[in-house]
């Protein structure tokens, strides 16, 4: 009998090669396959991954933490000087709508897939619960704020962007399904900016007010961002920034920069709640068009900063430390720090210490808290056990 078998599956024919999906992260070959195929796919997975790896996003990634770091070394100097505040106005009207827009589009293969899930937990969740954590300690400690709570369900200073990436990202696959995703997202926007009673729970304000660009980014395309991608578009933005900075100086002393946050209703800003449907429409236009503004001047080719395009939220996270503890150790109490000198030297140490923390050094370093790996939390799959259930 054995024998017999034996010759039925030699003389069977070969299957074909088995079929993997291109966002496959496992990369490694089954036990019968071998060591030299292993060694195979690890010297190919390189290549290909750099093939897909595009610059231009690499770059707006950076150059986008870049403004989010000098747009907070700039908050304190707002009261002595117009120009920080039109500065601040005009970086704040487009720089998380851009890194929204980017992250929407880089989320629009998210589905519940068993590997995609892991990823949010261990790249989203999972950091926000450690940063939450850690910020709440440092203000005890560098504030002498003992009494500080941890409430995972109120984030604190700069994790309500993981948690809101964590909630658009398992949304995804609803706004996929939609015929008009994006004036439904409009219009939830709307409504939160007109609704009070809504409160700091999960900072849905935010979650709410900023899901368009996230939307958005579902909805876009490669061609899309290939319209701003050429001469005539960097140069119509010239003007443009600068008619917003002339309008953001303009607007300074006369507007409250709240708005910008997207963290409060109309009313809780002392404006009419009608204001809150015609700020949000009228921000949300603004924004798009700086952004576009913005995205016509990146350059699409490989540079020395596009690497640290992947450790943009090592630098958005960490910075945040280094923020707050300029406030917490009086560090604008210096004049100087408020002469125009100053305020040069304060903006390229911003952007030199965001730069340092996306290095690879740094990833390397906090790695263990960005990128856990997490095998231990999670069931794997009964085929790559080695048995197969009846």
């Amino acid at each position: 009998m054995t024998e017999m078998l034996r010759k039925a599956v030699g003389q069977r024919a070969p299957l074909p090669p088995q079929r993997r999906e291109p966002d496959d992260q496992a990369g490694r070959p089954s036990g019968a396959t071998g060591a030299r195929a292993g060694q195979a796919d690890a010297a190919s997975k390189p290549v290909s991954m750099a093939k897909v790896r595009d610059a231009f996003f690499d770059n707006a990634k950076y150059l986008a933490i870049m403004l989010v770091a000098m747009g907070h070394a700039w908050e304190p100097l707002r009261d002595g000087s117009r120009a920080a505040a039109a500065l601040y106005i005009v970086v704040y009207a487009f720089h998380m709508p851009a890194f929204i827009i980017i992250s929407g589009y880089f989320s629009r293969s998210f589905d519940m897939r068993k590997d995609r899930l892991q990823r949010l937990i261990t790249g989203v969740a999972v950091p926000y619960v450690l940063f939450e954590v850690a910020y709440t300690l440092f203000k005890r400690w560098a504030d002498d704020d003992p009494h500080h709570p941890i409430s995972l369900m109120d984030p604190w200073y700069l994790t309500w962007f993981l948690l809101a990436l964590f909630i658009w990202r398992l949304t995804t696959p609803l706004w996929k399904i939609l015929r008009w995703p994006l004036p439904l997202a409009l219009a939830i926007a709307v409504l939160a900016s007109v609704s009070p009673d809504i409160g700091d729970d999960l900072d849905l304000q935010r979650v709410l007010q900023f899901l368009p660009f996230f939307v958005l980014g579902l909805c876009l395309k490669p061609r899309h961002f290939k319209l701003v991608r050429n001469k005539r578009a960097r140069i119509a933005a010239i003007p443009v920034f600068v008619g917003a900075l002339v309008f953001a100086y303009w607007a300074a002393p006369r507007m409250n920069a709240a708005w910008f946050y997207h963290r409060d209703a109309a009313q809780e800003l002392g404006a009419p709640g009608w204001s809150g449907a015609v700020m949000t429409l009228a921000m949300f236009g603004c924004s798009l068009v700086l952004v576009a503004c913005f995205f016509a001047w990146i350059p699409g080719r490989t540079m020395w900063c596009t690497a640290l395009g992947a450790g943009t939220l090592y630098g958005y996270l960490l910075h945040g430390f280094l923020a707050k503890g300029s406030r917490f150790g009086h560090w604008y109490d210096h004049p100087w720090v408020h002469t125009p000198w100053g305020m040069v030297l304060l903006t390229l140490f911003a952007g030199a210490v965001v730069t340092l923390l996306c290095t690879p050094p740094a990833q390397r370093a906090f790695r263990w808290a960005m990128e856990p790996r997490m095998t231990w939390a999670f069931t794997r799959d009964p085929a790559r056990r080695g048995w197969i259930p009846n």
